[in-house]
C-alpha cells in the first residue's frame, strides 16, 4: 500500500506515473505498507492529515519491489522508479485522526 496526498497523487495522473510524495524524493525511493504495517504507517507519519489517499498496489505487479529493513529491522516494500498508474489496484480516500486512529477499508483488515 502507498499513501499519497490527494494533491500529489491528482498532479499524477497527467503524466500517468507517480513519482511518490516528497518524503519519497528525498530518500529516492518510494515507501510502501504491507496491510500488516501501514497502521503503524499512519499513526507514525499521517497522524492528523487528511485528504489522502490510499492506493492498493499488488506487489505481483511489481518484480522489481525491492523488501529491505527498516523501523525494528521488518522488511519494508521499496520501488526505485516511478509507479505506472496502471498498478494501482484500487484507491479511497483517507483522513487520520491526530490520535493516529484511521477506519481502513474491509480489503485491508
Amino acid at each position: 500500500y502507498k499513501v499519497a496526498t490527494r494533491t500529489v497523487f491528482e498532479t499524477a495522473r497527467a503524466d500517468n506515473a507517480f513519482l511518490g510524495m516528497p518524503v519519497d524524493a528525498a530518500d529516492g525511493y518510494m515507501h510502501f505498507s504491507t496491510a500488516a504495517q501501514l497502521r503503524e504507517t499512519l499513526r507514525k507519519h499521517f497522524a492528523g492529515q487528511g485528504d489522502l489517499v490510499l492506493l492498493a498496489v499488488p506487489a505481483a505487479g511489481l518484480p522489481d519491489l525491492e523488501w529491505e529493513p527498516s523501523r525494528g529491522g521488518q522488511l519494508f516494500p521499496h520501488l526505485y522508479r516511478p509507479l505506472p498508474l496502471d498498478l494501482v489496484a484500487w484507491q479511497v480516500p483517507l483522513s487520520v485522526g491526530a490520535d493516529g486512529e484511521v477506519a481502513l477499508p474491509e480489503a485491508v483488515r
